[in-house]
């Protein structure tokens, strides 16, 4: 059976997760983690897309992007997974595949939407006890670290 294709392509940012395969929790292993937040920044600097908000977990990865001109919602998961697997096989040969296929994307609405995932996102590994505080994880747009790009929904306020 072959997958269902994708038909709606609308302009603006989306909540996309995506899990390890089976769970497994690589990214405990700071190499392949710092590998994939890596791959993230990079696809972003290259224009694949603009960077809103993101945070890698142990077993998953959740990130608030709006695609560019010429990238699909697809075409951007597919090079931060497909990416970060290649370098991975190079740096760290696994027996199993790095990432379960497919992902789970969310059209933002409106600004509160916007908001909501972006603080789901943010409090994501406080929730999970990693941190106290989002700045504190090393994996997460939070911290400070990585530089963000701006949406339509960032200039809204109420």
């Amino acid at each position: 059976m072959g997958r269902i294709a994708r038909r709606v392509h609308q302009a603006g940012a989306y909540f996309v997760t995506t899990d390890t395969w089976q769970k497994h929790p690589l990214f405990i292993n700071t190499v392949l983690a710092n590998i994939v937040v890596e791959q993230i920044v990079s696809c972003r600097d290259r224009g694949f897309y603009k960077l809103h908000a993101f945070v890698l977990m142990p077993d998953h990865l959740h990130v608030l992007l709006t695609p560019g001109e010429t990238t699909t919602v697809e075409k951007a998961m597919q090079m931060i997974k497909g990416g970060s697997a290649h370098r991975m096989a190079q740096e760290s040969p696994q027996k199993f595949p790095v990432w379960h296929a497919g992902f789970h994307d969310r059209w933002m609405r409106d600004a509160g939407e916007y908001r909501g995932s972006k603080q789901y996102i943010e409090q994501n590994p406080v929730e999970a006890k990693l941190v106290e505080r989002p700045e504190d994880y090393g994996y997460s747009s939070a911290s400070g670290k990585y530089a963000l790009d701006f949406s339509r929904f960032d200039e809204v306020r109420g």
